[in-house]
Order: C-alpha cells, then sequence, then structure tokens
C-alpha cells in the first residue's frame, strides 16, 4: 500500500480522517458512490472540501494510486469529483489509480478552485 507522504492525515481541528495508517488484516474496503444528501451537516460539508482540496493540491489533474487514502471519506466522492483513472477498474485494491473529473469537482466545489 503506497503511503501518500505530504498529504493530510485528517482534516485540521477535526477527526474527519484523509489517511489509514496500515492495510486492513480483514480485507481492502471497496470503493463505491456514497450519495450526499442535501441536509448533510456543515462539518461534513467541510471535511468533503477539505479532502477534495488535498486532492487538488497534492495530485492535481493528474491520476493517482488510492494507496493510503481513507476509502470512508474517498466514498463520499467516489464517482462525481473522483472517477477511476483505468478500465477495468478493481473498488477493492490499494493499487487502483484514481483522477479527478475536473468539471464536476469545479461544479460541485466552486470555492475550491476559483476561475481556474
Amino acid at each position: 500500500m503506497l503511503k501518500h507522504r505530504g498529504f493530510p492525515g485528517r482534516l485540521p481541528g477535526t477527526d474527519f480522517q484523509f489517511t489509514i495508517r496500515r492495510p486492513n488484516p480483514k480485507g481492502v474496503t471497496p470503493l463505491k458512490a456514497r450519495e450526499r444528501f442535501s441536509d448533510r451537516k456543515a462539518p461534513d460539508k467541510r471535511a468533503d472540501a477539505g479532502f477534495l482540496r488535498a486532492l487538488w493540491e497534492n495530485f492535481g489533474d493528474q491520476p493517482f494510486e488510492r494507496g493510503n487514502l481513507d476509502a470512508g471519506r474517498l466514498n463520499w466522492l467516489f464517482g462525481r469529483e473522483v472517477i477511476p483513472a483505468e478500465d477495468p477498474f478493481d473498488p477493492e485494491s490499494y493499487d487502483a489509480l484514481l483522477v479527478l473529473d475536473l468539471r464536476a469537482a469545479q461544479a460541485n466545489f466552486p470555492d475550491i478552485f476559483g476561475d481556474s
């Protein structure tokens, strides 16, 4: 499992986790899109934005390996702002390649990207 050095471990000042320390001995948590309802709490929305900002700052528009990125946090963005970068895609692999869908990310989180 690739460890993304320099990637924030969590949203500063919170317990919202962005990375994991070690592989899950029971198996890899699969990536799957989770529905984001409009009534989600503000801290949850800030965690999504903070995680997306960290992905943008660390990887930009380039494909990146899932590695030690937290599946729970990725699942809130998966299928929208974060999409598979390979076909076939294995949602249960730490080696799976992902990429930001900049069009969706800019539409859903315009404050992160500004006018870029």
